[in-house]
């Protein structure tokens, strides 16, 4: 039994309702099960040694040859692909699906200068060990703008670009965002919560839907918090917010040179900092609909997939449309 339901369980045995139960779990997410075996690669970044956690799972038919990497969200693991890992690996794609320096199951350096060049070049250097010279790259979220940087530096080891409501696609701050400093964001992660966590997936994320298969993804979210390790995640979700606000990706989409489908949930709201903006500026920012057919033109050749019905993670709403979506844009 996962730990989740464990906790569940004990819980309604005690009387207590589900939304009281406390899941905890380490600050590399110790006690939290992964789907898949989870694969250590040792690096040397900014004269420290680290350790990226990742999924390296085979075809599970016929081996096609290609290979398709997953890139996580800022709110999300490596996890959180298992039903696209499973798709994937099901038509015959190896499938990697990395945690990134400061998430999840990987190290959460105290001194690390963010960027998503630098997680990009760190995924990269992964994708080299294991002989990987070129795949199909699927991000969403914050993995969305990596994806993009990543196609940018190596475009020659990308085959098919493939964006799930990715971030970026808008400057907040040139939209009238007002900026923060590391330690303001800190202080706000440290608030974080289950409760938190499924308010804000609910109203930005959903469209105001809350489903049970959404629960165990946000349990898992919270249960970092909720472990020994709150204050090292709270500051590496703090730097990487930095990082999120201050990198947008949107400038530089008439440069992408691969082949790119976007996926784009219509109700998604997604916006960095929305919080702090005025009434103004937060009915403007984060518009989905628009933002999906802005990106589409701007990259050259791209190819648009709308769900109309959908938010900020498809894959995880609705697997079986997302995933057969997937397949045909990879399959291309």
């Amino acid at each position: 039994m996962r730990p989740v339901f464990r906790l569940l369980t004990l819980s309604l045995a005690l009387g207590a309702t589900p939304a009281l139960a406390a899941d905890t779990y380490g600050p590399r997410l110790e006690g939290f099960e992964y789907p898949y075996p989870v694969h250590t690669f040792a690096l040397e970044s900014q004269q420290q040694k680290l350790e990226m956690a990742y999924l390296d799972v085979p075809a599970a038919g016929t081996p096609n040859g290609r290979t398709a990497v997953l890139l996580h969200g800022k709110n999300f693991c490596a996890a959180t692909w298992r039903d696209t890992i499973s798709a994937l690996t099901q038509a015959g794609y190896r499938v990697i699906a990395p945690d990134q320096v400061g998430f999840c199951k990987s190290s959460k350096p105290a001194g690390y200068q963010y960027s998503l060049a630098q997680l990009a070049a760190n995924t990269h250097a992964l994708l080299q060990q294991l002989g990987i010279e070129r795949a199909s790259v699927v991000g969403h979220s914050m993995g969305g703008m990596l994806a993009i940087r990543y196609a940018l530096l190596f475009p020659a080891s990308v085959e098919r670009l493939a964006l799930v409501d990715p971030i970026g696609l808008e400057d907040w701050k040139a939209e009238g965002v007002p900026w923060r400093s590391v330690d303001a964001w800190y202080a706000g992660e440290l608030k974080t919560d289950f409760a938190s966590i499924q308010r804000y997936q609910r109203e930005v994320y959903y469209g105001g839907d809350w489903k049970p298969e959404y629960e165990q993804w946000a349990r898992m979210q919270a249960g970092l918090y909720a472990g020994p390790g709150k204050q090292a995640v709270a500051w590496s979700q703090a730097l990487t917010s930095d990082m999120v606000f201050n990198q947008p990706v949107v400038y530089e989409l008439p440069k992408l040179t691969v082949p790119t489908t976007l996926f784009i949930g219509l109700k998604d709201r997604t916006a960095i900092g929305r919080d702090a903006a005025s009434p103004e500026v937060r009915a403007r920012i984060g518009n989905y609909p628009a933002l999906g057919k802005r990106a589409a033109a701007a990259i050259p050749g791209a190819r648009l997939v709308e769900f109309a019905d959908l938010g900020h993670s498809p894959q995880v709403q609705d697997p079986a449309r997302f995933n057969a979506a997937l397949l045909e844009a990879l399959g291309d």
